[in-house]
C-alpha cells in the first residue's frame, strides 16, 4: 500500500488516486470575477479565507479529488447519500463479492443510545461483547459459505449475493469537487456521525489536506471548528454576555492589551487592533466584521 493509501477499519482502505487543481486554482477562479489587479489588494490566503468565510463556494468547485475506497456496504450507503459525488462501485452482478466482512472491535460494541436514536452509548459486559462478536463472525462465515455454495451451483451472481449482509466489504471510485467534499467532511467527520463513517471521512480529509493546505485551513477555521448562533441566541449574547463590553469596545481593547505593547504610554486603538489580528491570526477585515456582529 503506497503513501496515497491508508488502512481504515479491519479490512478497508482509502486511497487518494487523483486531484485536479490546488489552492491557486481557487484564487484564479475567484479573480476572474474581480478582474485584474486584485492580487495587489488581497493575498491569496486572505482571498481564500474570505471566500470560505462568506460562503462564496463556486471557486472551490474548480478543484476535484478522486478516491479509491474499500468499505463495508452499510458505510458506503452513508457516503452515497452525498449525491454531488460521481461514484463507480464494484458490481456483484459481474464479479464475485469480497470475502471480507466488517466486525467491530469489542470497545465499539455498545448498547443503543437512549438519547440518540442513531447512536450507541452504554457498555455491555465484557462477556456479552465477546459473545456478540463471536455471533457476528459465525453469521459471516455461514453467509460466506452459502454464497459460494450458490456460485458453485451456477446460481447467477446477481441472485446469490442476496444472502450477504451489509457488513460485507465493497469497493468504489468516488470523485467530488472540493466544495462538496468539504461539505461531506463537515457532516461525516462530526462527532455525531457514526464512528465508522467518521474514520473514513477523517482518513479522506487527511489525505486531501496536504494537497490543498490553505483551503483546508480556512475550512477548519470557518466551518469545522466554527460555531454559529441563531438570531435569538445572538440577541441573548448581546444583552447578557457582551453587555457593557459592546458599548465600550475601544476602552476594553486598549486596557486588555496595554501591558503587551512594549510599555508605550500612548496607545491608540489602531495599534491594539493590529496586535489583536496578529495574536488570533485574523485579518483587519475579519476584525471589522466581528465588531459589526457584536455592535
Amino acid at each position: 500500500m503506497d503513501d496515497n493509501y491508508v488502512k481504515v477499519l479491519d479490512h478497508g482502505f482509502v486511497g487518494l488516486v487523483d486531484t485536479m487543481g490546488d489552492d491557486d486554482a481557487v484564487v484564479q477562479a475567484a479573480r476572474v470575477s474581480y478582474g485584474s489587479g486584485t492580487k495587489t489588494v488581497n493575498t491569496d490566503r486572505n482571498l481564500i479565507r474570505y471566500l470560505m468565510r462568506h460562503k462564496h463556494t463556486t471557486p472551490f468547485e474548480m478543484c476535484e479529488v478522486k478516491f479509491h475506497i474499500k468499505l463495508p456496504i452499510f458505510v458506503m450507503r452513508q457516503l452515497i447519500r452525498h449525491r454531488t459525488a460521481q461514484v463507480n462501485e464494484y458490481s456483484g452482478r459481474y464479479s464475485v463479492m469480497s470475502d471480507d466482512f466488517y466486525v467491530p472491535e469489542l470497545d465499539d460494541i455498545k448498547k443503543q443510545s437512549t438519547t440518540n436514536k442513531q447512536g450507541r452509548d452504554e457498555e455491555f459486559s465484557d462477556d456479552d461483547k465477546a459473545l456478540y462478536k463471536l455471533l457476528m463472525e459465525n453469521i459471516h462465515s455461514h453467509t460466506h459459505d452459502t454464497y459460494h455454495k450458490f456460485l458453485n451451483e451456477d446460481m447467477a451472481r446477481e441472485t446469490a449475493r442476496a444472502v450477504l449482509p451489509v457488513s460485507n466489504y465493497t469497493e468504489a471510485y468516488w470523485k467530488c469537487n472540493m466544495k462538496n467534499f468539504l461539505h461531506m467532511t463537515h457532516l461525516r467527520a462530526d462527532a455525531h456521525a457514526q464512528w465508522e463513517i467518521q474514520e473514513y471521512a477523517n482518513a479522506m480529509y487527511n489525505l486531501v489536506k496536504p494537497k490543498f493546505p490553505i483551503i483546508c485551513e480556512a475550512f477548519e477555521d470557518y466551518a469545522q471548528n466554527a460555531v454559529t448562533f441563531s438570531g435569538p441566541e445572538m440577541k441573548f449574547i448581546k444583552d447578557f454576555v457582551i453587555g457593557d463590553f459592546r458599548d465600550n469596545w475601544e476602552d476594553y481593547m486598549i486596557d486588555a492589551f496595554y501591558d503587551d505593547l512594549d510599555g508605550d504610554q500612548e496607545v491608540n486603538l489602531q495599534e491594539v487592533e493590529k496586535k489583536l489580528c496578529s495574536k488570533y491570526g485574523i485579518s483587519k477585515r475579519e476584525l471589522t466584521e466581528l465588531k459589526q456582529k457584536l455592535i
